[in-house]
């Protein structure tokens, strides 16, 4: 079954530099260019992502600054950016938590997901240009070798990687800028939906299979899966919230 490293250590300045896809020998101001808050967003994202944070989880500002070696202003700048993002809610009184999505929530933002992303398949242009075929191809190279790995935190990233790419081949920016909205804010439900082998071979296959379908032009196959890419992670989510926290949970 596929795991995830547990250690909680920020990357390194160097590391987040490689992360942006800055070269090894970029200068030094390159290197500096990920400020704390945006490590600490990554980091905190990443977590939440792999499910090493959960939903209701309190983020205590003194805790993350200990973990993080720094003030609290870093962390409250993090924390503001991760609710922007949609995936952490900021409670009067209680501080920052990792948002709790419920089930219906889930459901009638896959429902809007699954509206606008056939939106955008309808609307790109064919034939595509084999320099963006070949980028897809490059990014879901990467995405199989992670699934064969079972390394979830690359998994995750070439993934948001792949349906960038390929949204991005409608043109429109506020389409686009809308489902990247969206798929971020329900991002805290990919542990769940990655929590079989399976499911991470599921995703694969679909993705090759778009690809194909890109290639030969054909608009309709690739519609079909793009509605049914989405479909498993919402079950996947739903069963696991009524496990944890009842029926009581599940409404909006």
């Amino acid at each position: 079954m596929a795991t995830a490293k547990t250690s909680i250590k920020p990357p390194s300045r160097k590391e987040a530099a490689n992360a942006s896809g800055l070269s090894p020998v970029a200068t030094e101001a390159q290197v500096r260019a990920p400020s704390i808050p945006d490590l600490i967003v990554r980091k905190l994202e990443e977590d939440i992502v792999l499910g090493r944070r959960h939903p209701r989880e309190r983020l205590v500002e003194q805790d993350l600054c200990t973990d993080f070696d720094t003030h609290r202003g870093d962390v409250r700048l993090a924390l503001f950016e991760l609710e922007k993002m949609g995936i952490v809610e900021r409670i009067p009184n209680r501080g920052a938590i990792v948002r709790d999505l419920k089930p219906r929530e889930v459901a009638e933002i896959y429902d809007v997901r699954e509206e606008l992303e056939v939106m955008a398949v309808r609307i790109l242009a064919f034939p595509v240009p084999e320099a963006d075929l070949a980028r897809l191809e490059a990014i879901q190279h990467e995405h199989s070798k992670a699934v064969d790995a079972g390394d979830l935190l690359a998994v995750f990233h070439s993934n948001v990687q792949f349906h960038r790419a390929l949204f991005g081949l409608c043109g429109n920016t506020s389409l686009i800028e809308t489902i990247e909205y969206l798929a971020q804010k329900v991002s805290g439900i990919r542990s769940y939906a990655h929590a079989k082998p399976e499911a991470l071979n599921d995703s694969r296959r679909d993705h090759i299979a778009m690809i194909k379908a890109l290639r030969n032009s054909h608009r309709d196959d690739l519609i079909k899966l793009t509605r049914r890419h989405l479909k498993p992670a919402v079950r996947a989510y739903v069963d696991a919230y009524r496990r944890r926290f009842g029926d009581v949970g599940s409404g909006a």
